[in-house]
This record gives structure tokens, C-alpha cells and sequence, in this order.
């Protein structure tokens, strides 16, 4: 009975520490390369070593237990290896509701055509970076960009290549900025972005390497008339910059600096960069 008792409970054992490698294989597949995924990954080497000594338990010394205090080892092994299964499966319910909670999130403050941040994220974002830049008097400038004659993109081409001009615009901006820079979907076909300890003429000349980046790129969309081929257009920006001073000081007068100047690049033709500070000096 003893020796039997002792048998059973290392086989249940023995078994959960089998079953546990399924959710941990699940949840070293979840983690980026890295020292979190190099420590489940030697807790995947010790539950191979805990089933090598389970199995040796059971060769060398199953069946040989005759008293009742000999059970103390057995149980101990079963306690051991469902004490693993459980710290396991519940890293692996942890990872995918952290996972889950990040997507639920990013969702919230993305866009979901141009994959840029949204406007609910650039409003908090702006109001703390402006903040931020008046109590450390730091510089910062922004950028307001405005896709010239979108509207004949959308009237010649369709919508869908549109959506395609949108989408690849911010793939153009996003990756030419620098991780500090933060570019969001400002409305429409236009988009904001927010450059931190920048001064407005290190933000125009930012704003300048953008438009000549968006001007001499080209981009594939497919054919309206469903000749199941791609054409290539090309598009141009307006770009209005304005940064925080003695005059501009709030979120709501950089902003409106910023699209006053953009207007005026329209004005002035388009496919241009315009300084806020630039068109204060010249108003009357």
C-alpha cells in the first residue's frame, strides 16, 4: 500500500512537470530575445533535470517504501511539481494579460490607418511636454504638416488610394524623425509633429528635410480603373513650425502659431516650410 502510494504520487509528479513545458514553451515564445527570456529558458533546463530525477526516484528506490513516514519524500515531489505547474500557467495567464493590455492600450492612442499616434494622444502628450519644457525652460517646437491637394488624390485615384498616400506618408515622416520626436494624426490629412529640446531653427531645418524626403518619393497605389496594376504618384507638404517664447506659452497658442504658419505656406504656394516666428514679424 505504502510502496504503491509512494509510486503514484511521483507519476502525478512526474506528469506535471511534463504538462508544464507546454505553457512554458508558450510563454518563452511570448518574450523578446533577452535576459528575461535566457531565465525562463534555464527554468525550462531545471524541469528537465527535476523530470531526470523524478524518473530516477522511481527506478532506484520505487516499491521500497514500507513505512508511513516514507511518504514524506513523495509528497513532497507531488507538492514540488504542482507548485511548478501552477507558478507556470500563471506567468503564462500574466504575460497574456500584460500582452493584452499593451494592445488594448496602443489601440487607444494609435491610429488605425496610419499607425502614428491619434489626436486623444498628442493632446496629454503636448500638454506635458509643454509643461515640461516651461517649469525646465527647455526648448520645443512643433511641426504642422498638410498633404497638398489631397483632395485631388482622393477625386482622381479613389479613396482606398487615399488611405494608401495617408498610410505611407507617416511611414515616411516616422521614420525619418528621431526616437525623441513625436509624430501623431493631427486631422484629416494632416499631422503634428512634436520635436523636444528644439529650438524653431533646428525644427525648420527638420521640417525641410521632410518636405524634400515627401517630394522626391514616390508612392505605389493601385489603379482605380481595376487594371490590376500599381501606378506611381507623387505627393508635396506644407509645413507650418512654431515654438514655445515669451509670447507663445501655452499648448493652445503654439498650436494655433503653428497652423497660422501653415496657412501661409499655402498661401505662398505650397510644397514650402514657414516659420511662425518668421510670419510674426512680417504682420503688420
Amino acid at each position: 500500500m505504502i510502496a504503491w502510494l509512494s509510486a503514484i504520487f511521483v507519476l502525478i509528479g512526474l506528469a506535471a512537470h511534463i504538462a508544464t513545458l507546454v505553457p512554458l514553451r508558450r510563454l518563452i515564445a511570448m518574450l523578446p530575445a533577452g535576459s528575461l527570456r535566457k531565465k525562463w529558458l534555464a527554468m525550462a533546463a531545471m524541469i528537465v533535470i527535476f523530470i531526470a530525477g523524478y524518473l530516477g526516484y522511481i527506478v532506484v528506490l520505487c516499491g521500497k517504501q514500507t513505512e508511513w513516514y516514507e511518504l514524506i519524500i513523495p509528497v513532497i515531489f507531488l507538492l514540488g511539481a504542482l507548485f511548478v505547474w501552477l507558478t507556470i500557467n500563471l506567468s503564462l495567464q500574466t504575460a497574456a494579460d500584460l500582452r493584452r493590455i499593451v494592445l488594448l492600450e496602443s489601440e487607444n492612442i494609435t491610429d488605425p490607418l496610419t499607425k502614428v499616434y491619434n489626436r486623444r494622444y498628442l493632446d496629454r502628450r503636448l500638454d506635458v511636454e509643454v509643461a515640461r519644457a516651461k517649469r525646465y525652460s527647455l526648448e520645443l517646437s512643433i511641426l504642422m504638416l498638410d498633404i497638398d491637394h489631397f483632395k485631388r488624390v482622393n477625386d482622381t485615384y479613389g479613396h482606398p488610394a487615399g488611405d494608401t498616400t495617408l498610410s505611407a506618408l507617416s511611414s515616411l515622416v516616422k521614420n525619418d524623425l528621431r526616437e525623441l520626436e513625436v509624430v501623431a494624426r493631427y486631422g484629416g490629412e494632416e499631422f503634428l509633429v512634436i520635436c523636444t529640446n528644439t529650438a524653431i531653427g533646428g525644427a525648420v531645418l527638420v521640417a525641410e528635410r521632410l518636405r524634400r524626403l515627401v517630394e522626391s518619393h514616390l508612392i505605389e497605389i493601385a489603379d482605380s480603373y481595376g487594371t490590376n496594376k500599381n501606378i506611381q504618384i507623387s505627393i508635396s507638404v506644407s509645413i507650418g513650425a512654431a515654438s514655445l517664447s515669451a509670447s507663445v506659452d501655452s499648448k493652445e497658442k503654439l498650436l494655433r502659431a503653428a497652423d497660422k504658419a501653415l496657412y501661409r505656406a499655402k498661401e505662398e504656394g505650397r510644397n514650402r516650410v514657414i516659420a511662425a516666428s518668421t510670419e510674426i514679424n512680417e504682420t503688420p
